[in-house]
């Protein structure tokens, strides 16, 4: 390590005039969007040295915090096991070891429910990769595409070596382990087998990084004899593709933030196609195909979207026939579908909640169908007749505050499904719903050695924004805590997208409990907590509700005793990190340290720049500054880089990437020289830090040891300004 450093490294100024709408804007740092340039990459790796000589005094916190982290792992460890075809598959973890490895073992004499699901650790099992050893040797390691073929004889690994989210794909024979196709370079998300497991599905991204195509590769063939299925030429549109539970269709989402259109391709017969209905301006919606029917989350009529019936083929929203409609303080996002039934995935008043309807031919018996509702809610609001093929929803049973997610529904003719809750306290917890008992089963709840859930207590409180309204948020802490304003606290922001910042858990959180720390998730509008009101009014020219919420909690956290203002930490990623770089600027005094993860800083900039990736795409989200004064002006007026103050701020520390393709590492590092140009921070009581992962991506280095030392590092970094050891 350089230590000759004696000051923070500054980039040289090189004024570039940006002018738009009669505005003209001298910019000291944008010259180094040319990132050719090796001073850039000089003053990237200065930034490094110079963080690491600040926090040298860190050193023996780094390795106790991942020392802890590993002490409330189970580091080795398997995860549940999900049928597909013949097969039981999972993957399986190592002490000592970064990566888990794949394994699976045979279904046949056996069902998909949580009463069939092997001992993993009884019988033969059969390797299918180890992660560890495909990764030896590289400083970034990422499978972003795995998948067998439906008869279980090839294994599809698609391989990020540096961040940029682009894979390189291997399909090999499994028994043999043998590649027989390595053709598809630097595709993106999603990969389809045909049913005959002798083609392929795959997404290439555009020079822009935006999803566009949709291809059919026949395995063991060139690449260059792939056939394009399908191209978005709208810019403000992305692609995606799926395939039904049952096999049978392959679904190609074409979307923007505001407008859908969805298209069924056969997987045996791609020439057999058709558009589900055509886009319409403001129409948004998503395509379960199920059996003989399709069930489509839209919001034609509601802005919290309805579910509705429709028959397979091109069909208009106006004849699909209601099944469940989003009252007031719901959102409706997901639902899957299975042979006999279907869950549906909502929102109500913050909380999450799964509703599941069953066919009615289906069931085999009136007491069958009786016992399957027993106790619980059959009201499907609809405000009309349910089909007559289907049931009334029936209320799953879940925690409350807890995350849920589907997982491991595989299976066409299962008569269970599975999902996982988790919260601050709750880890990883696999459960098991009956459509035939009504009765949740927990298959498994990840272990957490030295950990006692009893000791802290969870909860939600609701805080009064300066317009009135009243914002979520989750509250955890010691559960002896004294409320006497001297704690230390934590608050995690997001509130952009319609993305709800739901409660996780994570060993890294505890570190801080277990230290007296209060941590806090704002649940802000921007966000999809409360349902797309709450979504519309943080974005585009309603923005500033997002940044004025979080400060509003912020401060509600001082006022209230949980803890000291001068011990309050904000934290947020990406989009949060923009959240980061704007409540610092609106209150400076709200907070004694930052950590802006990945931070989208210098937003304005950015989207005035309709040739840098996935520009286009948000204009939906911000506006478009190019051609709306208003847009311009009203971004100019919270972006972060243009709007630091002469004052004190809060010690501040920026993590980035060299490769992430989603926010540029340009940003934070312009951001961070504004900021020691501008503020009067003691650079000894309150740095301004740059820490830069050189081969990584948006989410950080890879690897389980790799992203606990990168955590240790930046908890380390809030701790100590904060007050605690």
């Amino acid at each position: 390590m350089n230590t000759e450093l004696t000051h923070a490294p500054r980039l040289a100024k090189k004024p570039i005039t940006r002018s738009f709408h009669g505005d003209d804007v001298v910019d000291n740092y944008e010259w180094i969007r040319q990132d050719s340039e090796p001073a850039v990459l000089a003053h990237i790796e200065a930034e490094n040295v110079w963080t690491e000589l600040r926090t040298a005094h860190l050193a023996s916190l780094r390795t106790q915090l991942v020392s802890e982290f590993a002490g409330h792992t189970k580091e080795d460890d398997v995860s549940v096991p999900v049928r597909e075809g013949d097969y039981w598959y999972w993957s399986r973890t190592f002490e000592g070891k970064s990566y888990p490895a794949a394994y699976r073992c045979s279904a046949l004499g056996t069902g998909s429910d949580a009463a069939d699901i092997p001992d993993v650790y009884a019988g033969e099992a059969e390797l299918l990769y180890d992660a560890n050893v495909l990764a030896a040797g590289k400083d970034f390691f990422s499978i972003g595409i795995s998948s067998v073929s439906p008869d279980g004889k090839l294994l599809a690994l698609g391989i990020d070596n540096a961040g940029d989210e682009l894979f390189d794909v291997r399909i090999s024979q499994i028994d043999a382990d043998e590649t027989i196709d390595e053709t598809l370079i630097g595709i993106g998300y999603g990969f389809v087998w045909s049913p005959d497991a002798t083609r392929v599905y795959y997404v290439r991204n555009d020079d822009a990084w935006r999803s566009y195509q949709v291809w059919m590769h026949h395995v063991g063939q060139s690449a260059a004899e792939d056939v394009l299925l399908f191209e978005e030429n709208d810019e403000l549109f992305w692609v995606g593709i799926d395939v039904s539970r049952d096999g049978s269709w392959l679904v190609v989402q074409s979307e923007s933030k505001l407008t859908a259109e969805v298209r069924l391709f056969a997987t045996d017969d791609p020439h057999r196609n058709f558009i589900v209905s055509p886009r319409r301006a403001g129409l948004h919606y998503t395509v379960e195909p199920a059996g003989d029917c399709l069930l489509i989350i839209h919001n034609r009529e509601n802005e919290d979207f309805d579910l509705a019936l429709a028959p397979v083929g091109s069909s208009q929203p106006e004849t699909w026939h209601m099944l469940y409609s989003a009252q007031p303080g719901q959102r409706l996002t997901e639902v899957v579908a299975f042979k006999d039934f279907a869950v549906l995935l909502m929102r109500e008043g913050g909380a999450m909640q799964m509703r599941a309807f069953t066919r009615i031919e289906s069931a085999q018996s009136e007491s069958d169908k009786s016992a399957s509702v027993t106790g619980t809610e059959q009201d499907n609001k609809s405000g009309g007749a349910v089909p007559e093929n289907w049931a009334n929803s029936v209320v799953i049973p879940t925690e409350e505050l807890a995350t849920l997610n589907f997982y491991g529904n595989e299976v066409w003719d299962a008569r269970e499904v599975g999902f996982v809750i988790e919260s601050v306290l709750t880890p990883d917890t696999f459960q098991r719903w009956s459509v035939d008992t009504g009765e949740v089963i927990t298959v498994k709840r990840t272990e957490v050695p030295n950990y006692d859930a009893t000791q802290f207590t969870q909860y939600r409180h609701w805080v009064t924004a300066q317009d009135g309204v009243r914002i979520p948020m989750t509250i955890v802490h010691r559960a002896d805590l004294n409320k006497d304003g001297t704690n230390p606290g934590i608050i995690y922001g997001y509130g952009s997208y319609e993305i709800s910042n739901d409660p996780w858990f994570s060993p890294t959180i505890l570190s801080a409990l277990e230290r007296g720390v209060v941590y806090a998730i704002a649940h802000i509008r921007g966000g999809g907590e409360m349902g797309r009101a709450w979504y519309d009014n943080g974005k585009m020219l309603t923005k500033r509700n997002t940044f004025t919420d979080f400060v509003a909690c912020a401060r509600w956290m001082a006022e209230s005793g949980l803890v000291d203002r001068q011990r309050l930490a904000a934290e947020g990623g990406s989009a949060g990190g923009l959240l980061m770089g704007a409540v610092t600027n609106l209150a400076p005094d709200a907070f004694r340290v930052v950590h802006a993860i990945v931070p989208f800083v210098d937003a304005l900039n950015t989207i005035l720049k309709p040739e840098l990736p996935l520009t286009v795409g948000e204009w939906e989200e911000w506006g478009n500054p190019i051609e709306s004064a208003e847009v311009y002006q009203y971004m100019k007026s919270y972006t972060p880089y243009e709007n630091i103050a002469p004052v004190q701020y809060p010690a501040i520390l920026a993590s980035t990437s060299l490769n992430d393709v989603r926010v540029s590492y340009i940003e934070p590092t312009k951001w961070i020289q504004a900021l020691r140009d501008t503020v009067t921070n003691d650079e000894i009581e309150r740095p301004i830090l740059q820490h830069t992962e050189m081969v990584a991506g948006h989410g950080g280095g890879s690897g389980r040891y790799k992203k606990w030392e990168e955590r240790a590092a930046q908890l380390a970094f809030i701790f100590d300004n904060i007050g605690v050891r």
